[in-house]
């Protein structure tokens, strides 16, 4: 094959997985009223316990805005409370709340299901190298977008 096929053909699989993710991202794939983007936040509250606001924006990788947008239901349905940093009085630091942690198994569980749904339509003998190529090509396009091909 030429390298303009190989071009071509990679894109295509790309605008496909875009679109998958995107459909991901449908408010109403997950219970709860809880879009993909807040229940990663979600998570990553309950697995870190405490979370500034800060290291939030930091692992989220989009702007504080965004952050700052992103959090905001999630405090006004309770999921999250923002409280004054004990380290810097200038920085919030999330904290999941009861009802939060409730909610994030609600919708884990939901998530489980969805995952265990999706895998079922993976031959069995290629599940890991499936997942391997997801990891390589993750990290490559990661490593690609730190550089420019475009001049």
């Amino acid at each position: 094959m030429n390298k303009q096929l190989n071009d071509k053909e990679l894109f295509s699989l790309v605008k496909e997985l875009m679109k998958v993710l995107r459909l991901l991202q449908n408010d109403t794939i997950f219970c709860e009223g809880i879009t993909f983007s807040q229940f990663s936040i979600l998570d990553l509250v309950a697995e870190k316990g405490n979370l500034e606001l800060s290291e939030l924006h930091k692992l989220l990788v989009v702007e504080k805005s965004t952050t700052t947008r992103l959090v905001s239901p999630l405090v006004g349905q309770k999921l999250l409370v923002r409280t004054e940093s004990t380290r810097d009085s200038r920085a919030i630091t999330l904290k999941i709340t009861r009802h939060g942690e409730e909610v994030h198994r609600k919708v884990w569980n939901s998530i489980s299901c969805f995952m265990d749904n999706m895998i079922k339509h993976i031959p069995e003998e290629r599940k890991e190298a499936v997942f391997d190529s997801l990891k390589i090509f993750i990290k490559a396009c990661g490593n690609c977008c730190s550089s420019t091909c475009c001049t």
